[in-house]
């Protein structure tokens, strides 16, 4: 399957020439019950410091909204790319990830001489690569990809809830909220779900149990 890939145009163009580039990793949307996994990978460019650079769960949407775009005009190059709900829910979430995280580097257009990728483990790349544990907070790399990767995930949400609004994607971001289940319980799952996921799979379950007396009793 080609990989899904999100370039940005407004990337900074180059007047000198780099070396040992260093790109940092990091994903978003392992633990929600629908929708795909993201990842993102950016090489910022010394020359241009962005202030502010923090793991995106710290930050408001306000915040890591205006950082997207900076870090989009004044980063040397960054790829935000996905795994979808079939992938995940034929390789499990973990690959998916990888996956998710291997696309996103193969998308850089500048490559990169050290690819450092937060928490511990790596997907399988052709450059020296590392793990950071607590890196989306402490390398401004990795804490780059996290917005980037939390944005874009929080705005498949927002344009997937207008497609489906009786399942609240845009409020709770396809977390297993109690509304959420509720919701999965009363209209089932739709094409966004991922049904290998436990939650998911007994709330179908519990939607067909409910179900059953009705049908008995036509």
């Amino acid at each position: 399957m080609r990989s899904k890939r999100f370039l940005h145009a407004e990337q900074s163009a180059l007047d000198w020439r780099p070396s040992g580039l260093c790109a940092g990793v990091d994903e978003a949307g392992r633990g929600p019950l629908a929708g795909p996994v993201v990842a993102a990978a950016v090489i910022l460019d010394p020359r241009k410091p962005i202030a502010g650079l923090a793991d995106s769960k710290t930050l408001t949407a306000l915040r890591r909204e205006r950082l997207y775009d900076e870090i989009c005009a004044k980063a040397l190059c960054c790829s935000i790319a996905e795994a979808s709900v079939a992938e995940i829910d034929t390789i499990n979430i973990l690959q998916a990830t990888l996956l998710a995280m291997r696309r996103a580097v193969e998308g850089l257009r500048l490559p990169p001489a050290l690819v450092r990728v937060d928490g511990n483990r790596l997907p399988v790349l052709s450059v020296r690569a590392e793990a950071v544990v607590g890196g989306d907070a402490t390398v401004a790399e990795i804490s780059a990809a996290s917005i980037l990767a939390k944005v874009h995930r929080d705005r498949w949400c927002a344009a997937i809830d207008v497609q489906w609004p009786q399942y609240g994607f845009a409020a709770h971001k396809g977390y297993g909220t109690r509304a959420h289940m509720q919701a999965l319980r009363e209209h089932g799952a739709c094409e966004h779900h991922r049904r290998t996921f436990g939650p998911v799979a007994a709330a179908l379950l519990a939607s067909q149990g409910a179900l059953q007396p009705e049908a008995a009793a036509a």
